[in-house]
């Protein structure tokens, strides 16, 4: 993957974001059927955890954090589940609060860093395996991966073999910003916000008083959005304050696992600038910073193309290092 050139008949960061949210072909085969189990969180309120055991009790497990608004049907979910399934792997996807299609309980959701919540989830999963868990996390998911394999240091390697963030925004204030400018507002920062107000707005009916409804009528941009919601629910003094400390960049040296951080070079939500470079990283941490990939884009083959090179890769990558 630090090699990869996109195919030519899809050029550019923005067209192959787009694709591979919306046109690419995620899977080869059906679509992956799991089972579904809820789990009640320490806090008492809940998340739903979908799960693709393989034939083989002894088969290492394949763990999947999906990014904003994602479940286990976005794409990229897809894809991994057939890459996991084709290696004979377990394959899990957890949940965060409210995005499996049914909104949590307690006056909270989910955010960037949370990796408390993850450290529980990893933890539950591992009593199910017979070895420690390979991880990928993907955008949001990648950098709460990360931001908690920097926490844990050297307990991480009880729970997980390898971990591996996908096109993550490690520096969390510059990805935001991006994506609060021209053509990224206009189309992504409106995509997201499509879902995420209206969450809100359930959130506020299940616990009025919790923050303003007015003003989140008002909310036009992410910044906004997480300076309202995000931040002051999950004990932030602010959207600054939510990016400064749930950003994973500046704890990647504390990492004592393998882990790799694969981000395009154009991908249009994070900025190339903001990527870690080898010095502000510790021995265990690998970079791939292909110059082509869009964001969870990565498309292959003939037209019109599929995004499994990618999980595939990153696959490898952690089979390897597990």
């Amino acid at each position: 993957m630090q090699s990869y050139l996109a195919p030519l008949w899809l050029p550019g960061g923005h067209l192959q974001t787009i694709w591979g949210a919306r046109v690419s072909r995620p899977n080869m085969g059906p679509r992956p059927v799991y089972r579904r189990e809820r789990w009640t969180t320490p806090d008492g309120d809940f998340i739903d955890v979908d799960l693709r055991p393989a034939a083989d009790a002894l088969a290492p497990w394949l763990v999947l954090f999906h990014g904003l608004e994602g479940s286990s049907d976005s794409a990229y979910a897809r894809a991994f589940a057939e890459v996991a399934a084709e290696r004979g792997w377990s394959y899990a996807v957890p949940h965060f609060r409210g995005c499996s299609g049914e909104i949590n309980q307690a006056p909270r959701a989910y955010h960037s860093g949370d990796f408390e919540e993850m450290g529980w989830i990893l933890a539950r999963l591992r009593a199910r395996s017979g070895r420690p868990l390979m991880v990928v996390g993907i955008s949001l998911g990648g950098n709460a991966l990360l931001r908690w394999a920097g926490e844990a240091g050297d307990t991480a390697a009880a729970q997980v073999a390898a971990v591996a963030a996908v096109c993550s925004p490690l520096d969390l204030a510059a990805g935001g910003h991006a994506i609060g400018r021209g053509f990224n507002r206009q189309v992504y920062g409106r995509m997201f916000l499509s879902t995420m107000k209206p969450k809100a707005q359930a959130k506020l009916r299940q616990h009025p008083g919790l923050f303003d409804g007015e003003r989140l009528r008002r909310v036009r941009t992410l910044y906004e959005f997480d300076d309202l919601f995000t931040a002051p629910l999950h004990g932030f003094r602010g959207v600054e304050d939510y990016w400064a400390r749930a950003s994973a960049k500046p704890h990647l040296a504390r990492i004592r696992v393998p882990a790799l951080a694969l981000n395009a070079r154009n991908d249009p939500f994070v900025p190339a600038a903001s990527l870690p470079q080898a010095d502000q990283v510790g021995r265990h941490v690998t970079l791939w910073q292909p110059t082509h990939g869009g964001h969870v884009g990565f498309p292959a083959g003939r037209f019109p193309g599929h995004v499994l090179h990618m999980p595939a890769a990153v696959a490898d990558w952690l089979a390897a290092h597990a």
